[in-house]
């Protein structure tokens, strides 16, 4: 994790939140932090995480979809926590380039992964219309 990344995680889990919220507001390329912080081991980090992206997705949606295939990356975190994290916050952002690495994660040993990627990919196909696409 870089440095930058690193002090906007700890701001975020010393209760700044409003401030990065506000940061992002003037400076839309520090996007690109959003998946770093989502693969940061503490909980509270995440969670900040997900806020960013659901505060800014109806207003900046091309910017958060353009960090989608970051987020698919951390799928691949060592942290289940952190892969069934991922998979919810692809849910929300609803994109269907998800779809695909979503379904990766359906074959992932824990539980909490797989179940969190078949629940994203359900939800994803729900936001865009699409048949359920036989998901067991």
């Amino acid at each position: 994790m870089d440095k930058f990344v690193r002090m906007v995680a700890d701001h975020m889990e010393a209760g700044f939140l409003e401030n990065i919220i506000d940061m992002l507001k003037h400076d839309k390329a520090h996007f690109g932090l959003i998946p770093g912080l989502i693969a940061d081991e503490r909980q509270r980090v995440r969670i900040g995480a997900l806020v960013l992206i659901e505060t800014f997705l109806e207003k900046n949606r091309p910017e958060i979809m353009d960090l989608v295939p970051s987020i698919c990356d951390a799928l691949k975190n060592e942290n289940p926590v952190v892969r069934a994290d991922a998979a919810y916050m692809l849910s929300v952002i609803g994109d269907e380039v998800a779809i695909n690495c979503l379904k990766n994660s359906l074959m992932d040993p824990h539980p909490i992964v797989s179940g969190a990627a078949k629940e994203a990919i359900h939800d994803i196909l729900q936001k865009n219309g699409l048949p359920p696409d036989g998901i067991n």
